[in-house]
């Protein structure tokens, strides 16, 4: 019973953690110029009193940006509606809406290679998803799934999972760096400023978290991959 669970477990519910993780990514690589404008982003500029008057709970209305690797989405004051830049792997930020004492200048696009490799790094998690999956289910495919009971096909699929997976994971790493020393610069810049500075905030957006869920999902179906792998290889 033990080994009908556990041969259940990597043939059906292993492709859903890769499809499930492929999902995230994408959100997060296309938000929030492309989709989920608002609700999604790498880093969010938001009104807030906190670093200009500490302790205070009043409510503040002013200028918002969401970033992403494409680009942005920003408003004037907390009514407006959202305008999105173009998007680009080589994104332009717009600050136009913040006042000539915000630190909009530490704001900036990260390393153009970076969101060109995730993009890379998404085309090659598809091919990796199709493939493991058509792996995990040839013996539903009748005389179609032969192609797929091959040692070489299945190393190749490996391979691919594991190149997705580090270069997509490091680029990730450079751009949450990145902006998460421009969330740093741009609040003490403002906390310099005092009393008089724009009451407004730097965070690191939800999209990192989506991207961490996803990154640890797709582990699993690496390490599955790899552990044929090595069966293969010792054979």
């Amino acid at each position: 019973m033990l080994a009908d669970i556990s041969k259940g477990t990597i043939l059906y519910f292993t492709p859903v953690l890769m499809l499930t993780s492929l999902l995230l990514s994408l959100f997060a690589y296309l938000a929030p110029t492309v989709m989920l404008h608002s609700q999604v982003a790498l880093l969010t500029v938001t009104p807030s009193s906190a670093l200009t008057q500490p302790g205070s709970s009043n409510a503040v209305d002013g200028p918002s940006i969401f970033l992403g690797p494409l680009g942005s989405c920003s408003r004037p004051n907390n009514e407006a509606g959202l305008t999105c830049m173009p998007s680009s792997i080589s994104p332009v930020y717009n600050t136009s809406v913040f006042t000539s004492n915000t630190p909009s200048s530490v704001i900036s696009a990260p390393p153009e290679g970076a969101p060109t490799f995730i993009a890379i790094s998404l085309v090659f998690s598809v091919i990796f998803f199709v493939m493991f999956t058509a792996i995990s289910f040839r013996h539903l495919m009748g005389k179609a799934g032969a192609i797929w009971e091959k040692p070489m096909v299945q190393r190749v699929s490996a391979w691919i999972g594991i190149f997705a997976f580090l270069i997509g994971l490091a680029s990730t790493l450079i751009i949450f760096m990145w902006f998460g020393k421009a969330a740093d610069d741009f609040n003490q810049s403002i906390q310099g400023q005092g009393s008089n500075g724009p009451q407004l905030i730097a965070t690191i957006g939800n999209a990192f978290t989506m991207i961490w869920v996803a990154y640890a999902f797709f582990a699993i179906p690496v390490v599955v991959s790899l552990a044929k792998f090595h069966v293969l290889a010792t054979k």
